[in-house]
């Protein structure tokens, strides 16, 4: 069945993770391929994300990851999913987009997260603390002033080529940053869709205390989740597996690993016997997600579209077998009726 809710964007957030015996550049290159062939299907933006120290992720500097995706793209909008603004100097963070946005012009978003490093050792290198998360609303402020020439953090200072230009920002939350979006007046990007009762709560706060600014008049909601499709249900649930037990293994050793293939997984559970603990974040893992044929995730998105009332969908999905990914992107391009370029018509 086709994605039959008018005007709903369908977009991507990468996260350029690593799989079991590959480096960083493979990771990396592969998101730029991924880009390539998702705004050949249609889709309407691309994201990459910020991860510090993380044997499974290889996106650590998403401004120059952007900029790359960007520079291999023509028509997709690119920007991060996020920029974690308290780990930055928000000047710089302005310079870089506005780098960006100077090269290319009217393609670029600025996606803003408020986490800091994981670990104490990563937030010390970084030269951060946890505290910092907590003023995030304050740093949101300065950087949107070094756009519009209105900050006075530093008077006299210029964030150049940045002051003048209009890049969206929008602000990442699983929840308590709504507010800070709403009192903003920018766009919202919430996950996931598997805690939905929170998700929802989160999206009515951000409604019901926007403040219309010269970013963003309305509310704009982008939900965003793992999305997998295949030709069959447990197709797509196999899909899911990978990323389930980078999860419960992360949650119990303190490392997010680099993705394995579903099979060595599978032999994990028989003969290696996991921790009660990882089995049941394993199995809390797959849980809650959007997977199945096309007409079963059809269905299951025009739920979500519904309750959440969102304008866009951002799809975060990663799995190890990078061919039943770039598939799984090309059925739910097939679901939601995207019209790719012609040229690229056999791909959909």
């Amino acid at each position: 069945m086709t994605f039959s809710a008018d005007g709903i964007r369908l977009s991507v957030l990468d996260r350029s993770r690593t799989r079991e015996g590959e480096d960083g550049a493979v990771a990396l290159r592969a998101t730029v391929d991924l880009a390539r062939e998702v705004e050949a299907l249609g889709y309407h933006r691309f994201w990459v994300s910020e991860h510090h120290s993380v044997p499974g992720v290889a996106g650590s500097a998403p401004a120059v990851l952007a900029a790359a995706v960007a520079a291999a793209t023509s028509s997709i909008r690119v920007g991060t999913g996020g920029v974690m603004l308290p780990n930055h100097q928000p000047m710089v963070v302005a310079e870089q987009f506005g780098v960006l946005e100077s090269l290319f012009p009217g393609r670029i978003d600025m996606g803003l997260g408020r986490s800091v490093g994981f670990t104490d050792g990563i937030r010390r290198a970084l030269g951060r603390d946890k505290g910092d998360a907590e003023r995030f609303g304050e740093q949101l402020t300065e950087l949107l002033g070094w756009f519009t020439g209105t900050q006075t953090a530093h008077p006299q200072v210029h964030a150049r080529p940045a002051e003048g230009l209009r890049v969206p920002p929008y602000v990442l939350a699983t929840g308590e940053g709504a507010s800070i979006a709403a009192e903003a007046g920018l766009p919202l990007v919430i996950g996931d869709l598997r805690g939905r009762q929170r998700m929802l709560r989160a999206i009515d706060v951000y409604r019901s205390a926007f403040r219309p600014s010269a970013w963003s008049e309305e509310p704009y909601v982008v939900v965003a989740g793992t999305v997998a499709v295949a030709a069959t249900e447990e197709e797509a649930r196999r899909l899911l597996i990978p990323e389930a037990w980078s999860l419960a293994y992360s949650r119990t050793q303190g490392v997010f690993p680099p993705l394995m293939p579903v099979e060595r997984i599978e032999g994990l559970m028989t003969t290696e016997k996991p921790t009660e603990k990882q089995r049941e974040f394993f199995a809390s893992g797959l849980k809650g997600h959007v997977y199945g044929t096309e007409e079963q995730v059809g269905e299951a998105l025009e739920r979500v579209v519904k309750e959440s009332g969102a304008q866009e969908v951002l799809v975060t999905t990663s799995t190890y077998d990078r061919d039943a990914l770039r598939d799984s992107y090309r059925r739910l391009a097939r679901v939601a009726g995207l019209t790719g370029r012609a040229d690229f018509a056999h791909l959909a």
